[in-house]
């Protein structure tokens, strides 16, 4: 796209979408125009992909992307292809025996549950187990969410027009999509509120400069640590050091600063007083005001556990603390909605989110970007989502979607080391949810530098290069 920031890309909805189209020159007469485009970029891409493919069945719903499909049709029996077309319209439920399935039953304008006849001709496409080039997104996802609420078409290519949609980022949707192709097919313009966080991202961070220091280079203040999860902020300390913050003080309860001391070399270790269950309690909160003037961002939450007492000082530092907070792990247990003194990010993995809501992880799974915005909203405070999509929702609606994750960050500590990136990104400036989302990218980027993709633990990723 024209003008498009290199650390973003728009992800469009449905509505987004649709008011794209209706800016083009000439609307509605024009949209012939537009689909006769779009089927022969479809088309094209179907016989670049599958050189060999002899016969393609061709699945057309009633709308635009059903007339996607009848020109992508006629481009392939141009290309000498045996072509059929199912219209679902008109009952048609015979597939054949093709090499290619074009899935061109709904578009982005598609919500909700698939009737039946459709259900059927979906579960159908599924059935042949042959590659499926889906028209724009493939059918029976949310292009606007991602959600699924029925039978979804499990794409090997989808061919999208002008931009990517949410749905094709966003799970379950992204897993329906296969690969993604995007086709020019002379759009332009468009707003969005949801965009994707690319690795440009990074070079918004502040550099180090001559005259600097280590605490101008940031200074990061972790809070955690209980008996038995003394690793949980030893993990986010170097995370932090990795992430070029030039100081790190970690506060523990004192019973747990003999292993940190062991290994966290380079940060500033201070003993807290501790509970009966080894775990920080209200009485910690003087040492940590002490040691707040020379910070510049809170990390709080690793491995300091869940007793009321924990519970307590958790709430009651969040009320009172002057720095941007990156809340995790066990601080996230029965967190209740208040008035937060700074700027807070919370970093819900989908079950951590499901009890912070009252509702369940599937529901969180199947609704994740509801769920983000949800949890954004109701605690005033910028929600990043886990997962492979990773989704960066702020209070006033618009989110950062990130996808640079690899399967091998779900591992333990993986979290931690991301809490640690977010805080340093926070120490040096970064605007809450740009933190967020750029710890996003860089968390993901350096998981995807170690070889081999097998045995990687938490450590390895946080002293990746990436960083």
């Amino acid at each position: 796209m024209n003008g498009q920031h290199p650390a973003f890309e728009p992800l469009f909805s449905s509505a987004e979408m649709r008011a794209v189209e209706e800016a083009y020159p000439g609307y509605p007469d024009s949209m012939c125009e537009l689909m006769q485009r779009a089927g022969t970029a479809v088309a094209e891409v179907a016989l670049r992909r599958f050189p060999d493919a002899k016969s393609f069945s061709v699945v057309c719903g009633g709308g635009s992307n059903g007339g996607d499909g009848l020109v992508a049709a006629e481009a392939l029996r141009l290309a000498e292809r045996e072509v059929r077309v199912i219209q679902a319209k008109s009952g048609e439920r015979d597939l054949g025996s093709p090499d290619v399935i074009v899935d061109a039953l709904f578009g982005t304008g598609f919500s909700g549950t698939p009737r039946d006849g459709a259900a059927a001709l979906i579960e159908q496409m599924n059935s042949l187990e042959v590659p499926i080039v889906s028209v724009d997104i493939a059918s029976g996802v949310d292009a606007s969410t991602g959600e699924i609420a029925g039978p979804a078409v499990n794409a090997t290519v989808t061919v999208t027009f002008y931009a990517r949609k949410i749905g094709h980022v966003v799970a379950p949707g992204r897993f329906r999509r296969g690969e993604l192709e995007i086709a020019d097919i002379g759009l332009a313009g468009g707003e969005t509120v949801c965009r994707l966080g690319r690795p440009g991202l990074l070079s918004l961070l502040p550099r180090r400069d001559e005259s600097g220091n280590k605490f101008r280079s940031g200074s990061v203040l972790v809070v955690g640590g209980s008996p038995g999860l003394s690793g949980a902020v030893c993990m986010v300390g170097e995370a932090a050091f990795r992430a070029d913050a030039g100081y790190v003080t970690v506060v523990v309860p004192r019973s747990v600063l003999p292993p940190v001391e062991l290994n966290l070399i380079e940060a500033v270790k201070r003993a807290a007083p501790e509970g009966e269950n080894g775990q920080l309690t209200s009485e910690a909160l003087s040492l940590v005001a002490e040691l707040e003037p020379r910070a510049h961002a809170l990390a709080l939450g690793p491995g300091i556990g869940r007793s009321q007492g924990t519970q307590a000082f958790v709430r009651e530092l969040l009320e009172r603390t002057t720095l941007p907070a990156v809340v995790d792990a066990d601080a996230l247990f029965e967190l209740e909605p208040r008035k937060w003194a700074s700027p807070v990010v919370l970093t819900p993995h989908s079950g951590e989110l499901a009890r912070l809501l009252g509702k369940d992880s599937a529901w969180v799974n199947e609704h994740r970007l509801a769920a983000a915005r949800e949890c954004a909203n109701r605690f005033a405070a910028v929600t990043l989502l886990k997962g492979a999509d990773t989704i960066v929702a702020s209070p006033s609606g618009e989110v950062l979607v990130c996808e640079e994750g690899t399967p091998v960050l779900a591992t333990a500590g993986s979290g931690d080391v991301l809490t640690g990136v977010i805080a340093a990104f926070l120490a040096k400036g970064l605007e809450p949810a740009l933190a967020a989302a750029a710890a996003a990218v860089a968390h993901g980027r350096a998981a995807q530098l170690i070889e081999p993709q097998v045995g990687v633990v938490a450590g390895d990723v946080a002293r990746s290069e990436e960083h």
